[in-house]
């Protein structure tokens, strides 16, 4: 798997939009990031060039005239399948996969957890492994601790706070191993957020979407240029914050201190690691997990294959 490729020859539309459908369906979970499964189908640099190729330069082909020039600055016909499959993704799975988070979390995080172990062996092989790699590493691992392990704050849900709040979300989604949804349940605005996808509220979901749009045309810049400048001390950083959030997606945790929000939900604010309560969990567990690598690695296949027939074709 090479980013290289992505970028030579770009995917065909019915596998950015399976690509789409991936990263809609893991963003939706607070702890597994979309950015893992764009980085692993390998498509990750390719989506970091179609962000930022909205800038001055596009509204200046487009105030030319000049549209089929400025559908190639942005590489319309990748992002148009992978948005859809991204919105279809969220859209038809934000119930089942909330429902698991609330009523199921052990089913739902054995498996999500075997995706980032797979994902983190996977990643790893595109990093540098000297000692600034190494550094990297684990100054990646020590932040992502740090940040898994902060207790939720309940803030506002009014526009200005739920569109700030989009802004920093956007750019943890766009990060292998950081979860934008986690980070908007730090923020205390998961549940409502998640409510408003679910009962198509516009008046949360249009400030969202807007705070969304200017943090991920912010910080893409600054991401594509560390990964131009430094690609193997990046992608070690990357897979030392995919180790490091590990620790949020261990499905067998204690509560230590929880609050019900307004709405009578309860809500966890701090827990900690636990042991499975018996043996049938743990098998269980065990299995999911192994579902999560295998599906990680028939993914790579996947897109070695595609990637391999496109460069045939």
């Amino acid at each position: 798997m090479t980013e290289a490729r992505s970028l030579a020859a770009q995917p065909s539309r019915p596998y950015v939009l399976l690509c789409g459908l991936a990263m809609g369906a893991a963003d939706v979970v607070p702890g597994v990031s979309g950015g893992s499964m764009a980085f692993i189908l390998g498509i990750y640099a390719t989506l970091l060039e179609a962000i930022a190729g909205f800038d001055l330069g596009l509204l200046k082909l487009m105030g030319q005239g000049r549209w089929a020039a400025a559908a190639a600055r942005v590489r319309l016909g990748f992002l148009l399948p992978l948005l859809a499959g991204v919105a279809a993704s969220v859209l038809l799975l934000v119930r089942p996969i909330t429902w698991l988070y609330e009523d199921h979390p052990v089913f739902l995080f054995a498996f999500f957890f075997g995706l980032i172990v797979g994902s983190i062996v996977l990643i790893a092989r595109q990093a540098h492994w000297g000692s600034s790699g190494l550094v990297a590493m684990a100054i990646g691992a020590a932040a992502a601790l740090v940040f898994v392990t902060r207790v939720p704050v309940t803030m506002p849900h009014d526009p200005f706070t739920v569109f700030w709040s989009g802004a920093v979300a956007i750019m943890a989604m766009i990060l292998p191993g950081i979860s934008g949804s986690f980070l908007l349940l730090i923020l205390g605005q998961y549940q409502h957020v998640m409510e408003a996808v679910k009962g198509l509220d516009l008046p949360t979901l249009l400030p969202f979407a807007l705070g969304c749009v200017v943090g991920l045309l912010s910080f893409v810049r600054l991401l594509r240029w560390l990964l131009q400048r430094w690609h193997g001390q990046t992608v070690a950083l990357l897979v030392g914050v995919m180790a490091g959030s590990l620790w949020k997606i261990w499905p067998f945790r204690t509560v230590l201190d929880s609050a019900t929000n307004a709405k009578g939900k309860l809500v966890v604010l701090r827990d900690a690691l636990a042991a499975p309560p018996d043996a049938g969990a743990l098998v269980v567990a065990l299995l999911l997990g192994a579902l999560g690598v295998a599906l990680v690695v028939g993914l790579e296949w996947l897109q070695q294959r595609v990637g391999v027939a496109e460069m045939g074709g």
